[in-house]
């Protein structure tokens, strides 16, 4: 059993003065909910743990998955000092002070450190942790809710396993919700109140309501127990129609500068581009309840227009620049309608990278061959000198060509035969691709 140094909580001879999450905290594996497809029988992380030796992870996952506890249960598994540390309220000089601490006692017991909200060290303050992490003076245990690729130094990176924890879901939080009433009513004074079973219906409307968050959702059937209580004990209270009337709107999980704004911001681009328009109101809808800026929703909008649908459809571009300009005139709520408006318009318009495809080719060549001279025949000759030595020589101006086609070579030798635009036969670009077939045998024929 490990030699817990710090508690989330004192001890109370009153219960239900310690938050609900704290109470009903699991004291083994088979009790704790959800995340099965990291701790069912035979998963990496429930056999490491259960060895009493899981070596230095990060546990990567939203608020109120459970990361805290897995650290917590960690302890209950292991012979060693466990000791607790947050990035968020204590400093560099303290994560000192525990490692020379057990570095003193590795003779005797091993030491793990459980640093929460890891992510808001930065990595110069993550090298603290590094050398005795290498050495084994400690083993390190991180929580943190952003991308470890991005947060965490990679050199610490490479020395720990991440393990991803996702959102609880519906029926694990009813689940949750189910044994976080029976915890309330067991803790309540005999006979201080009548026994009532929460409707199911009331316990669903919760769980959709905390989005995931196991610390949300007992935390409102605290306040709903509250609410239970000085109503009286009226059963009525807690029907699912009684309820919503007291929930607070919920606040939408999003963060402007993290995972959740890139994620949400691909899942629109990507609905875009798959030509799913309700799925592209829902990403576009869901990032401005989050507060994201409309005006880097548009920017992405344009760059849309020119990536995935370019000369399909040109109106695209104007419209998405004409939507972005009306949005900075009017603001918010007026503005978002002209971005809806052209979101879409990019939804149902017809798709194309050609070009987008063309400009990485012709940047790829330009890479490849970089020192290509430029063909005489088109070089400028603004002196007698340039003219003298041939440039400009043989130019032949199209316009004054049959079919202003003069047939000539503009590329370099070694790439006359490349293509790298190659139009699609969806919209505009139809007619493009006629256009390109037409100019080639135009050149063709003046060549001959």
């Amino acid at each position: 059993m490990a030699t817990m140094t710090a508690e989330p909580m004192a001890q109370t001879d009153r219960p239900g003065l310690q938050p609900l999450a704290y109470r009903l905290r699991p004291r083994s594996l088979d009790r704790v909910v959800g995340q099965q497809h990291l701790l069912a029988p035979g998963r990496p992380l429930r056999e490491a743990i259960e060895s009493g030796a899981p070596g230095s992870l990060i546990f990567w996952g939203p608020p109120g998955c459970g990361k805290t506890t897995l650290a917590w249960l960690i302890a209950e598994h292991t012979d060693a000092t466990f000791v607790l540390f947050s990035a968020v309220t204590e400093g560099v000089p303290r994560v000192r002070e525990i490692i020379a601490a057990a570095r003193a006692r590795a003779d005797e017991r091993p030491t793990i450190l459980f640093c929460d909200e890891i992510h808001r060290f930065n990595k110069a303050q993550q090298d603290a942790f590094l050398p005795s992490v290498e050495s084994g003076v400690i083993t390190l245990i991180g929580a943190t809710t952003e991308n470890p690729s991005f947060a965490l130094n990679s050199a610490l990176l490479s020395r720990m396993r991440v393990f991803t924890l996702q959102p609880l879901g519906i029926e694990d939080v009813v689940e949750l919700l189910r044994r976080g009433w029976a915890g309330i009513a067991a803790d309540q004074p005999a006979g201080d109140s009548p026994r009532a079973d929460v409707p199911e219906e009331t316990l669903t409307l919760l769980a959709r309501h905390c989005g995931g968050d196991g610390r949300i959702a007992l935390n409102t059937l605290e306040a709903l127990w509250q609410r239970f209580r000085t109503n009286g004990f009226d059963a009525a209270v807690l029907l699912p129609e009684r309820v919503v009337e007291v929930l607070e709107r919920p606040v939408p999980i999003y963060d402007r500068a993290g995972d959740r704004h890139f994620d949400l911001i691909s899942a629109l681009h990507k609905s875009v581009r798959g030509s799913d328009v309700e799925a592209s109101l829902y990403w576009f809808a869901r990032m401005i309840e989050g507060g994201e800026d409309p005006m880097y929703i548009a920017r992405r909008m344009v760059r849309i227009a020119s990536e995935d649908i370019g000369l399909a459809d040109p109106r695209a571009l104007t419209l998405t620049l004409a939507a972005r300009d009306a949005y900075s005139s009017l603001g918010s709520p007026e503005g978002e309608l002209a971005l809806v408006e052209a979101l879409i318009f990019l939804a149902t318009a017809p798709k194309s990278n050609r070009c987008y495809a063309a400009w990485n080719s012709a940047l790829q060549a330009a890479r490849d061959y970089p020192h290509e001279p430029v063909p005489n025949h088109i070089r400028n000759a603004p002196t007698r000198l340039m003219r003298e030595l041939g440039h400009g020589s043989g130019y032949r101006y199209d316009h004054d060509e049959g079919g202003h086609a003069a047939g000539q070579d503009y590329l370099p030798d070694a790439l006359k035969t490349a293509q790298w635009y190659e139009p699609t036969e969806f919209g505009l670009e139809r007619q493009i691709a006629e256009r390109v077939r037409w100019w080639k045998e135009q050149r063709r024929v003046a060549r001959q």
